[in-house]
């Protein structure tokens, strides 16, 4: 019996030795099944095998992670590691004080910098909190067809918002229609393509009572005759640019790399256009972030700092469907793809661009969506002038949407 005893004490022991420490990660990104297989099978199961340890990987939207950390923390029972959640949320965590100042760590990685444009959502009063993984910007997309109409003095890898129209309008003339694609379906993606010269103007997007803004509609309802016949039926600018309906847009990075991976012979990419401000684009990110109370504090530093090498961001963001590396240096383990090219035209918008991002702000994001809509439809498309008394009073139901 003593014997049988002293065999369970031995197997229990070496149990307890030999166990490996399980990492629980929970991220809002890479819900759709060949992402979340990619991440497992090429990015966790390498970092296993590396550390010795078990990772359990979950995908779960943001509110959902917030309250499953929120009871974590009431309870004193913290299991969860870390978290990668959406840009317009990280002020509740940091305010809640859920997640660790990663400040003193990441300071010693000498090999990788964040983008600075996305600072102002991962940095809270100088510390930084999260790490950005898992972007998107906004990225030009011309086809080769309107390069004869093309103004001597309008360098395509380096727009201006001024030459763009300038060139569109030329198109226009010598089509007999416009070219140019935006989304006018309501409820699409116009209030950020115009965001785009917004910021570029240094306007406070999504504010429309502002020097900045109101320079962006005038160039934009000068543009007029620039967009396409069609435009109002337009709900996603991909199809009308790859049947060459249209020659010209500026859009989302994932969007616009489709199109140009379909026949890169015949398109070009460049990063979006620049006003007097600087390169504007609305730009989201996702954040990874170590969980305060966790019991696994150093393996969960050694996830953020291996998922994040550059060389490791450029891998997850071919692999995971048009996202974008969020370190500089990322752009040095890129080839000569269609999608190397791609990413590397959205990490110079990112480097330098004018960034904003959907703040968490507003009752019915939708209903300031529709404000744009309207303003496309009444004062560009119809009008076609600049109504600055109209963009006021518009201004009145973007601010009935505030919290």
């Amino acid at each position: 019996m003593r014997k049988v005893l002293f065999l369970l004490l031995i197997l229990v022991f070496s149990t307890l030795v030999l166990a490996k420490p399980t990492l629980v990660i929970v991220s809002r990104l890479w819900t759709p099944p060949t992402e979340k297989e990619f991440i497992i099978n090429e990015v966790i199961k390498p970092f296993e095998e590396k550390y010795n340890c078990n990772v359990e990987f979950k995908t779960m939207d943001d509110e959902s992670i917030l309250k499953q950390v929120e009871l974590q923390e009431k309870t004193g029972n913290v299991t969860t590691d870390v978290v990668i959640v959406y840009c317009a949320k990280m002020p509740e965590w940091v305010d809640k004080g859920y997640v660790v100042d990663l400040t003193p760590y990441v300071s010693k990685w000498t090999d990788r910098t964040f983008s600075k444009g996305f600072d102002s959502m991962t940095v809270f009063a100088g510390k930084r909190y999260f790490l950005p993984i898992g972007a998107d910007v906004y990225l030009t997309l011309i086809n080769k067809k309107a390069l004869k109409y093309k103004p001597e003095n309008v360098d395509v890898q380096d727009l201006t918002w001024e030459g763009l129209a300038d060139w569109a309008l030329a198109v226009a003339e010598g089509e007999g229609e416009g070219k140019f694609a935006v989304t006018g379906v309501p409820m699409k993606s116009f209030i950020y393509q115009a965001g785009a010269v917004i910021l570029s103007y240094g306007g406070h997007w999504p504010n429309l009572d502002n020097p900045g803004a109101m320079a962006g509609f005038y160039l934009l309802a000068k543009m007029k005759d620039a967009f396409a016949p069609g435009v109002k039926s337009y709900d996603d600018t991909r199809p009308p640019m790859k049947r060459e309906e249209t020659w010209m847009t500026v859009a989302h990075c994932a969007r616009v790399g489709e199109v140009y991976k379909s026949n890169p012979a015949q398109f070009i990419v460049a990063p979006a256009p620049k006003g007097p401000a600087g390169r504007g684009s609305v730009a989201g990110t996702s954040g990874l972030a170590i969980v305060k109370g966790t019991k696994n504090f150093d393996l969960a530093l050694k996830f953020l700092e291996y998922i994040t090498s550059p060389e490791m961001m450029v891998k997850v963001s071919k692999g995971t469907g048009g996202f974008i590396p969020t370190v500089d240096e990322a752009i040095n383990y890129l080839g000569t793809s269609p999608e190397d090219e791609v990413i590397a035209k959205a990490i110079k918008v990112l480097q330098n661009g004018v960034l904003a991002y959907i703040e968490p702000i507003w009752k019915d994001w939708g209903q300031v969506k529709l404000v744009y809509d309207e303003i496309f439809k009444n004062m560009i498309l119809e009008k076609g002038q600049l109504d600055p008394e109209y963009l006021e009073m518009m201004q009145l139901k973007i601010d009935a949407q505030r919290k």
